[in-house]
């Protein structure tokens, strides 16, 4: 049996998926943050993306279900309450519906989900699947690619605002509220999986649950690709 990786080497594992595996690179988000989706593009992403976003408290109260102490439930059932809201909060997936009307897509259409692609469905409920599924730990890990995300979400609120000044700027603010979330989520997680993942076996599972959450994310933008393909690509 392999001897665990030291929490530096873990770490580094667990970075060089995002490196290599993060959607960041697929080019559909490629040419989004070159500026070179067309409005449908983006409305095409945007409803899409929200199948996954309504999906992020469901896929957290599967993982707090399953959390072995009051403690970590405390820290975890925060990002149910980000998403779903509480109180004069209406949280992100409300944030995400006014993205949607923001570039143009009724609410009503957001909510029907009609213009949700099956390969996203079936992507984002295998992800649901594997937290319900799945050891806690491993579940924690699949989260991490909370880790690539504020830099990325950062660079986004950028490029819809000087590329995309169409889309009217209230829509931004799921992206503003994550500049804080996610950073905090990422330290959480890592706290979680570097805790009880003290084996080589236990830590590889880690790395392949991360990996597996980045095809799914990838997974979305092949199915977009597809769905809206660029002018040239058109039959």
């Amino acid at each position: 049996m392999p001897e665990p990786w030291s929490n530096e080497q873990f770490m580094a594992q667990l970075r060089k998926v995002g490196e290599s595996r993060y959607h960041d690179k697929h080019p559909y988000h490629v040419r989004m943050h070159e500026g070179k989706l067309s409005p449908e593009q983006v409305r095409g992403w945007v409803a899409n993306r929200f199948y996954y976003q309504k999906n992020i408290p469901v896929k957290d109260a599967l993982i707090l279900s399953k959390l072995p102490s009051r403690e970590d439930r405390r820290d975890w059932i925060q990002r149910i309450i980000d998403h779903d809201g509480r109180g004069d909060d209406e949280g992100g997936i409300e944030a995400w519906v006014r993205l949607g009307e923001a570039v143009g897509i009724p609410r009503e259409e957001m909510l029907d989900e009609r213009h949700v692609l099956p390969a996203v469905r079936f992507a984002v409920d295998a992800y649901v699947n594997f937290c319900r599924l799945r050891p806690w730990p491993e579940a924690v890990a699949s989260s991490l690619t909370e880790l690539f995300a504020p830099t990325l979400v950062s660079s986004r609120i950028g490029v819809f605002e000087k590329l995309y000044p169409w889309i009217r700027p209230e829509g931004l603010e799921y992206f503003r509220a994550r500049l804080q979330q996610a950073p905090r989520d990422a330290d959480q997680g890592v706290g979680l999986v570097m805790r009880e993942c003290k084996t080589r076996k236990e830590q590889e599972a880690a790395v392949a649950a991360l990996s597996f959450k980045c095809d799914v994310l990838w997974a979305l933008l092949d199915a977009l690709s597809l769905a809206y393909p660029d002018e040239e690509n058109r039959a």
